[in-house]
């Protein structure tokens, strides 16, 4: 079987230089960055199999980092950082990470947590391109155009749009995207999904055809995505 490839994304170049001779050891094929932006270029790029993300980074800093990545992939992603208080793992793990190690650590422990993560994943695709024939996604660029025209989202609006697409014609409930959704859902409210997802209905509704809804908001039960899509997807 492949050694599965792993990318590194720590602004301490001793640290990464650390960890790629630790997995190079172990078997593993490893590409390094120094921060966020330059990680989402690599992962987009090379499709690794598994992510070791610091949190302190400059351009893109990991939580944003791991965001992003998390809109495309399933990816095990395990943060390596120095921050050591339980907020910051909680954080982490409700953002999307598997795993969380903090500085120092040792070697063998490392490795049996990437196997250890590697085991418990499946094996995924990543959607480069979404679309329904009005609407299109381009995950990478993060560009949303509707019949060729493009359409503003915030974060949080482009998060809920790549969550209902990727789970295109299931209904999932106001406390499911809340999962999903948002870094921190304690607090939010049924009515405050409701209203973002009102948001995005209301930013993507003008610039399509008149009879074109592609979110359904079916009463009492959560939300879809009505319209059958096609991808663009590379698997890790």
């Amino acid at each position: 079987m492949k050694p599965t490839h792993i990318l590194v994304a720590d602004d301490d170049p001793d640290l990464r230089r650390l960890v790629e001779r630790i997995l190079t050891r172990a078997g593993y094929p490893v590409t390094t960055a120094e921060d966020g932006q330059q990680a989402l270029d690599h992962f987009f790029r090379t499709l690794p199999g598994l992510v070791i993300l610091d949190i302190t980074m400059p351009r893109l800093d990991g939580w944003t980092t791991l965001e992003r990545i998390r809109e495309a992939s399933n990816v095990p992603i395990i943060m390596l950082t120095a921050l050591a208080a339980p907020t910051e793992k909680v954080r982490a793990l409700r953002g999307g990470a598997d795993d969380y190690l903090t500085k120092p650590f040792n070697g063998p422990e490392l490795i049996a947590r990437i196997q250890a993560a590697l085991r418990r994943a499946p094996r995924t695709a990543i959607a480069q391109l979404m679309t329904d024939g009005h609407l299109s996604i381009d995950i990478p660029s993060r560009a949303v155009t509707v019949d060729g025209e493009p359409v503003a989202l915030t974060p949080l609006e482009f998060r809920l749009l790549v969550t209902l697409m990727q789970h295109q014609g299931e209904l999932l409930s106001s406390e499911r995207l809340c999962e999903i959704v948002w870094d921190d859902p304690t607090g939010i409210s049924r009515d405050q999904v409701k209203l973002y997802v009102g948001y995005l209905r209301r930013k993507l509704a003008p610039a399509g055809p008149t009879d074109w809804e592609p979110i359904e908001n079916v009463r009492g039960h959560g939300y879809r995505y009505r319209y059958e899509l096609t991808a663009d997807v590379s698997s890790t």
